[in-house]
């Protein structure tokens, strides 16, 4: 009766998630103090008929072998789980009870007297559902068990403390639009961590929160369904839906979770498409060209991908020979494009109807159909100013070669096509007619000579002629004018090649030497041939003979033998040719014959005349090939003598000469000492200059060296030479930077007044020398070498000397 009054109560209570749980925890505590009431008044009974009776089995027994206790308990004295008590504690506290195994003494404590377990420690069933225990009873003096350890559970009892959860949220589904009503769209599933087997703590219903009246969701399964007719994705795509899970069945008190389901409406083709005018205005004007674009226009269709997509054609009108239609396909536009050139002056105004229809078609909603649409465009033609227009593409005249100038030789026209018009003037445009061969009527558009054509030269004349419109906007049109020149025979017939006929002198008579053909620049009319005869000065000769084979050929015959290239190597036979043409054109050729040596075969050995003054076995080649070597060879000599005489010099070197020496020669010969332009004298006078020392001239020392004593003295005031070159060949000895050779320096200015006389010889090249120079001998052996080539002739050079030559 008390847990019937609870629960009346518990009615009453309130609402609050924490009222219930501690209402909960409440009636659960009373009823295992009912249950432990109960179950103490049975073993008080049990104990009443033992007294009473004598019981023969020793094994001691155990109040339970289970207990419960309630989880989240939060009261501020520890929960009592039980008591244990042995059949052998006759109540004088000689027993004492100890407890062992999972939670022992941290969680679960006992009273070693009593055997009263209690709870010391808030339990929480979802980390751990019940735990293992194990009891004995010992002697409380000795501590020897009084009877064997015996094992128990303590279960912790659920309570609703843990709300459903949605472990895979939030969730995004799709459904086609236009799904009918109890469409699946998806399951939501939550899970909730109390017991399911104990009360209704894990019992859950789903219910929806957001989204009505577009979705709803099965209370036992979590199945979402569509629940509105015709959902449209063109007025609304997305619907956010919130679905709440709740404990307890889904009575009052029960805790609840939540999840957000993201619904998108996928399209299908449910809408036909449809053009935004039924009627489109257009304009083209008559100057644009085939493939230029006319106009655009474009179907709307609000679905998507391929079920918005929109195929177009031209499906009636006037225009469909003038006109066509291509799709954009970025755009997805329907494009009207020229296809052939319009004339404002012909038709003004064209008609289009051209169709919009879906491609792809889905059978479930072909009812709402047609799913197509037609619109009507109207085409208006604008005027231009168009250039003029030749009646023809192009011309082709003909006018006879050599025809005087002025010649007509054919007329073009144009015109205006415009509603105005105007006159049209003509000109020939100078580059396709670089030499002016034509000239055209600027107002008729006659074309004529200006000078006689040569067809040899050109047969054929490819000009243009150019239309403008007077006063227009100077538009010009060009057609292309061919012009043939007719062939007239003024070409005389030559021979087709003018090879020599070679003839052996051992010929017979009666044999075909040759046979010549004849070419002609003029065209050869049908039937026209050429015939060949022989020239009236030789058609009575004794040699040859000519026969025309009616065929444009002729054949050149021999009549005599005996033929010698000794006495005439070459016969000359003028031929007569005539075309038969109109006029007749005749030329006078002439074939040369020449008389060659040949052997038994009539193989052709040689054309050539042999002289008879050649010796035998020596050709003329050779003969020339040796004079000319003869005319060479003397041509050298002459060059060698004379140079010899120009400069007269040892022609062999010996090797004991030092060709090192750096002799400079010189072909001027100047005034001397008197001569004071040519070369200054003070050299001479001071030779170590005013800073006295003089750097040579040949080498660039590296090194500077200190002067030796006495090289910076002025020298007297003389000319004497010998006592100046003294002083440079001590200064060359003496110098460490010297290379091992002479250094000769050379004055090149000498002449008359000088005390040592003329040394030159060039007064001497052109005639013997008849001077005496060996005073030389007596001027000592620095003029040693001097004395050899000018003292005694025809002797050889030694230069033996210690290098102080001068």
């Amino acid at each position: 009766f008390l847990i019937i009054w609870l629960e009346r109560v518990s009615r009453t209570w309130s609402r609050s998630t924490a009222g219930w749980i501690t209402l909960t925890k409440c009636i659960d505590g009373l009823f295992v103090v009912v249950l432990l009431g109960h179950l103490t008044l049975h073993r008080h009974r049990q104990r009443a008929g033992k007294e009473g009776q004598v019981l023969h089995r020793s094994k001691r027994g155990w109040v339970w072998n289970q207990f419960f206790v309630i989880e989240e308990y939060t009261g501020p004295d520890p929960v009592l789980v039980g008591r244990l008590h042995s059949d052998v504690d006759s109540g004088i506290g000689n027993i004492k009870y100890i407890l062992s195994g999972e939670g022992a003494g941290t969680i679960f404590v006992i009273d070693d007297k009593t055997g009263n377990i209690h709870a010391t420690k808030t339990l929480d069933r979802e980390e751990q559902a019940q735990y293992t225990l194990t009891a004995q009873a010992v002697d409380r003096d000795t501590n020897k068990p009084l009877e064997p350890p015996s094992e128990f559970i303590v279960k912790v009892q659920d309570i609703n403390d843990n709300p459903p959860e949605f472990l895979h949220g939030p969730y995004y589904a799709r459904v086609p639009e236009m799904s009918n009503v109890g469409t699946s769209v998806m399951q939501v599933t939550a899970t909730d961590a109390d017991d399911p087997t104990y009360g209704n703590s894990a019992r859950l219903v789903y219910s929806i929160l957001q989204g009505q009246p577009y979705f709803s969701v099965e209370p036992q399964t979590g199945i979402i369904r569509t629940a509105l007719p015709n959902m449209d994705r063109e007025a609304r795509q997305e619907y956010d839906v919130v679905i709440q899970a709740k404990d307890m069945g889904g009575h009052m008190g029960g805790l609840s979770g939540t999840t957000e389901v993201k619904i998108t409406l996928t399209d299908v083709n449910d809408n036909p498409p449809k053009f935004p005018q039924s009627v489109y205005s257009m304009s083209v004007s008559e100057d644009k060209v085939p493939g230029e674009e006319v106009g655009r226009l474009k179907a709307k269709d609000p679905d998507l991908g391929d079920n918005g997509m929109v195929n177009y054609r031209l499906v009636d009108g006037d225009g469909l020979a003038m006109f066509e239609l291509r799709t954009d396909s970025e755009t997805r536009e329907a494009v009207i494009k020229l296809k052939k050139p319009v004339d404002f002056e012909t038709k003004r105004s064209y008609t289009l109807k051209v169709e919009g229809s879906n491609p792809h078609i889905d059978p479930q909603y072909l009812a709402w159909g047609p799913y197509k649409d037609e619109a009507t465009i109207k085409i208006s033609v604008e005027d231009a100013d168009e250039p003029p227009v030749f009646v023809d593409p192009s011309y082709t005249f003909e006018v006879e070669e050599n025809a005087p100038e002025g010649t007509l030789v054919g007329r073009v026209h144009a015109k205006d096509t415009d509603v105005a018009n105007n006159p049209v003037r003509y000109m020939i445009p100078l580059y396709t007619d670089i030499e002016q061969f034509f000239s055209i009527n600027a107002e008729d558009g006659k074309i004529t000579t200006t000078r006689p054509l040569d067809r040899e030269a050109q047969p054929w004349h490819n000009i243009s002629v150019s239309a403008t419109e007077i006063g227009g906007h100077h538009q010009d049109t060009k057609v292309r004018v061919n012009i043939k020149v007719k062939d007239v025979n003024d070409n005389s017939p030559e021979f087709a090649t003018n090879n020599e006929v070679l003839m052996c002198e051992t010929v017979v008579p009666g044999k075909v030497i040759e046979t010549v053909s004849a070419v002609d620049k003029d065209e050869m009319a049908h039937r026209q041939h050429f015939t060949f005869s022989l020239a009236p000065e030789v058609t009575h000769n004794h040699n040859f003979s000519l026969k025309d084979n009616r065929d444009s050929t002729a054949s050149i015959y021999v009549l005599r033998k005996g033929f010698s290239r000794l006495t005439q190597d070459v016969y000359y036979l003028p031929i007569e040719i005539n075309d038969n043409g109109f006029p007749a054109m005749s030329s006078t050729n002439t074939l040369t014959i020449r008389v060659c040596s040949c052997d038994s075969r009539n193989t052709i050995l040689s054309c050539n005349v042999e002289p008879y003054v050649l010796p035998a076995g020596l050709s003329t080649g050779a003969l020339i090939a040796i004079l000319a070597c003869i005319v060479i060879l003397l041509a050298i000599v002459v060059l060698f003598v004379a140079l010899r005489r120009q400069k007269k010099e040892p022609l062999i070197v010996f090797e004991e000469e030092d060709i090192r020496e750096n002799i400079i020669t010189y072909d001027d010969e100047g005034g001397g000492e008197e001569d004071t332009e040519a070369f200054d004298i003070a050299t001479l006078q001071n030779p170590d200059g005013a800073n006295g020392f003089l750097p040579r001239k040949d080498i660039k020392p590296e090194l500077q060296y200190p002067m030796r004593p006495g090289a910076g003295r002025p020298a007297a005031n003389s000319v004497d030479v010998d006592d100046f070159i003294k002083t440079r060949i001590a200064e060359a000895d003496s110098d460490p930077t010297a290379p091992p050779y002479d250094s000769i320096q050379i004055y090149g200015y000498e002449g008359r007044g000088s005390l040592a006389g003329s040394l030159s010889s060039l007064e001497s090249v052109t005639t013997e020398s008849d001077l005496d120079y060996d005073y030389l001998q007596s001027w000592g052996p620095r003029f040693k070498k001097l004395a050899d080539l000018y003292g005694t002739k025809d002797c050889f050079i030694n230069d033996g000397d210690d290098g102080e030559d001068s």
